[in-house]
């Protein structure tokens, strides 16, 4: 893994082994995901459109063309992959509050 996704992957089993990714789903069937990062901040990501909004994503994939993804988007990934992700089941209104918070965050 580390041959393929570099610096991100030590980081991600990390963040898989202390099982700080959570699939957050509503009644219609709208998804994302939310890991707790090594700061102990909570950042929400989206394998869909392979989107996270973590500093790191911003800067070394969108901004530099650095990376693939970051170390958050790795974890969602090995997380499915192996099984290991938590699972929340929300109404519509707590995920539109989830969605907003970061919005609001961001801006």
């Amino acid at each position: 893994l580390k041959f393929i996704f570099g610096p991100s992957a030590v980081p991600a089993l990390d963040l898989v082994d202390q099982r700080s990714v959570t699939w957050v789903r509503s009644p219609s069937g709208r998804t994302l995901y939310q890991v707790l990062g090594s700061s102990g901040k909570l950042y929400t990501c989206y394998s869909s459109c392979h989107f996270c909004t973590c500093p790191a994503f911003g800067f070394s994939v969108l901004q530099k063309n650095e990376s693939l993804l970051c170390k958050h988007i790795l974890a969602v990934y090995l997380s499915q992959a192996m099984g290991a992700c938590q699972e929340l089941a929300v109404s519509e209104e707590q995920l539109t509050n989830i969605l907003l918070a970061e919005e609001e965050e961001e801006g």
